[in-house]
């Protein structure tokens, strides 16, 4: 897939987007990048660590998450964005649904979109990559981050569900002008979904895979996983690399995570049992 800064290449491997969050309240690493400096070394060190995108992060989607406005939003990733891009030319996603945001910081050199709404929060933010001709990821999400935990409930079964709904955003952006060899699909693991719901989209994944769209997954550290496991965000790491295993042999093209280099390794295994060794 093309960006302005290099392609991704999803044939036989495994892309690995790194998360590069900037917010206060982050449930893994908020409040560990006080400063833009900080966040721009962090960015560098995890496109050493063989990340393929970085995805910044200026407001929390955690469980319960308060939203954020544009302003403040845009004073967290901008100065990021600008020191990360002239540092370096890996492909920089923005986790963002605000058209301000995402026109802002794609105008500062930014890649992809990554919109937890699917295009839903904010009707401009449609136009906006339709115009800009950029990658967007489309994800699933029952509710709103502050309400998505509360109770979720799929009334038919919830691989169905998530792909119907992801084939339904799809057209509706391909019907506005963006074009579809630049969408990429999220199953929103951990987004208004439970531990058993979370397991069987990634049983599931093959079914998603059937869109015919890169498909992103998402499971790093999340709460799920410390609930099978019985352990905080801190002790994640081991159930986070085995989700991302068993998403990338269940049909997953890309994995989204906080540990890149850990997650490259175990993430080249899986591909050698799913494509064949590499020469």
């Amino acid at each position: 897939m093309a960006t302005r800064h290099g392609k991704i290449v999803f044939a036989r491997r495994t892309a690995i987007m790194a998360i590069l969050n900037v917010t206060p309240d982050s449930f893994y690493d908020g409040g560990r990048r006080p400063e833009a400096d900080r966040a721009i070394a962090d960015g560098i060190e995890l496109a050493a660590a063989g990340a393929d995108v970085i995805d910044i992060g200026g407001e929390s989607t955690r469980p319960g998450a308060r939203p954020v406005s544009a302003e403040e939003e845009l004073e967290r990733v901008l100065p990021v964005v600008r020191g990360l891009r002239r540092s370096s030319n890996i492909p920089i996603s923005i986790d963002t649904y605000k058209f301000r945001v995402a026109r802002a910081v794609l105008g500062e050199g930014a890649d992809i979109v990554n919109d937890i709404s699917a295009l839903r929060f904010d009707a401009e933010m449609v136009s906006l990559i339709a115009q800009e001709k950029v990658p967007v990821v489309l994800m699933h999400m029952q509710g709103t981050p502050r309400t998505m935990q509360a109770e979720p409930r799929y009334d038919d079964d919830v691989v169905r569900e998530v792909g119907d709904f992801l084939a339904a955003q799809v057209r509706y952006a391909v019907e506005r002008g963006v074009e579809r060899d630049r969408i990429i699909v999220d199953p929103g693991i951990g987004f208004g979904k439970t531990v058993d719901h979370n397991l069987a989209l990634l049983r599931g994944l093959p079914a998603l895979a059937g869109l015919g769209l890169p498909l992103l997954v998402g499971a790093s550290r999340k709460t799920f996983i410390g609930k099978i496991l019985g352990v905080d965000a801190e002790e994640r790491l081991e159930g986070s690399l085995a989700a991302a295993v068993a998403a990338v042999l269940a049909g997953a093209n890309m994995i989204r995570t906080h540990d890149p280099r850990a997650t490259l390794r175990a993430v080249r295994i899986a591909d050698a049992l799913r494509f064949g060794a590499a020469a």
